[in-house]
């Protein structure tokens, strides 16, 4: 096994971007792995949880470690899985239809999982976001009440509710990560290790040391993950879910974390709720579409303007979903919002 490993023959012009899916995966596990020792000193409980959250940092011993980068390895986690989807947006991997839909199935569980999470510590936020979120599905016709009651296990978000998502936020990881394989699977099925060039296929050098030393640099992005979560151990968490959950007084500006801001600027700049739940589905859906509607050509300008603008739009979309809600920021979230779908459909019928 070790001489196929030094053996594969790999392109030439491979670079370091080639490297974010295993960065990805590396991630995932050291996630899963930090959250299986939180559990031990977790309770889901309404009246707990609160206090266990704060006594895992205060009280257990590396608990504060455990539970910062815990907490701040889902934020590189997106920040490294938009750029892997990103990435095959613009070298129009999703020709490659089995990897291109196991890995859009990854993104959904896992913005469902990281949704699940951010619900445990029973704070404010977490207490108003689970309550926003789960009455949207209310929209659904003939069975949306139904559905609701049955996620929060009574007629109000309560202890069910938070025993209920912290079972499925234990679980999904390991579905995530038997998808992962999957992907991995169909990913060397297609032997993605080829460069864009065709000439590059008839060069190949052997995998290793050229391109496992290129791994050292995940060495270094932990190293400055680690540094960041040591040094700014708060800086991208809302200060109002340091409140314990109290369902009588809601905060004065709810928002959920960057990763989910884009989509949260897109809920609420349609007026509409049931509009906003479908355009909040659509836009991981959407995805599924590319591998069958997109036509094959190569990579032109045409392409990579509306690529451009639909990146574009996403950016201006995350930073607008953290503003308040007044003028001239509605105005903004319902003009990107439009541009970000109609980019998308470019994309797909270009």
């Amino acid at each position: 096994m070790d001489r196929l490993v030094i053996r594969y023959p790999a392109a030439r012009s491979l670079s370091l971007f080639w490297n974010i899916g295993r960065f990805l995966g590396i991630v995932l596990v050291s996630q899963i792995i930090r959250g299986f020792f939180l559990v031990f000193y977790f309770v889901p409980s309404i009246n707990e949880a609160f206090s266990r959250v704060d006594y895992i940092g205060r009280e257990v011993f590396f608990g504060f470690i455990f539970r910062i980068l815990h907490l701040n390895g889902a934020s590189l986690f997106f920040f490294i899985i938009f750029l892997h989807v990103g990435r095959g947006l613009f070298f129009r991997r999703f020709f490659l239809e089995n990897t291109w839909l196991s890995g859009t199935s990854i993104l959904l569980l896992v913005i469902a999982t990281a949704f699940l999470g951010y619900v445990l510590p029973w704070g404010q936020i977490s207490f108003w976001g689970a309550t926003v979120i789960t009455n949207l599905i209310s929209t659904i016709p003939l069975c949306g009440t139904q559905l609701v009651l049955w996620l929060w296990g009574g007629f109000n978000v309560g202890g069910a509710t938070l025993c209920f998502f912290f079972s499925l936020h234990y679980l999904l990881p390991f579905i995530v990560l038997i998808i992962v394989f999957l992907h991995l699977i169909f990913l060397h099925e297609t032997r993605r290790t080829r460069s864009l060039s065709t000439r590059d296929n008839f060069y190949r050098i052997s995998f290793s040391p050229f391109f496992t030393s290129k791994d050292f640099l995940n060495v270094i992005f932990f190293l400055i993950f680690f540094i960041f979560c040591l040094n700014l151990p708060w800086v991208l968490g809302d200060p109002e879910n340091w409140v314990p959950a109290n369902a009588l007084a809601s905060p004065v500006h709810i928002q959920p974390e960057w990763y989910f801001l884009f989509a949260y600027a897109i809920l609420r700049c349609i007026p509409r709720k049931l509009g906003g739940v479908i355009a909040l589905v659509f836009r991981v859906v959407l995805l599924y579409f590319l591998p069958f509607f997109c036509q094959k050509y190569n990579i032109n300008f045409i392409y990579l303007f509306i690529l451009s603008i639909f990146f574009t739009s996403f950016f201006i979309l995350t930073w607008l979903g953290s503003c308040p809600v007044e003028e001239p920021f509605i105005f903004l979230r319902q003009f990107f919002r439009l541009l970000y779908f109609r980019s998308f459909f470019f994309l797909i019928f270009l």
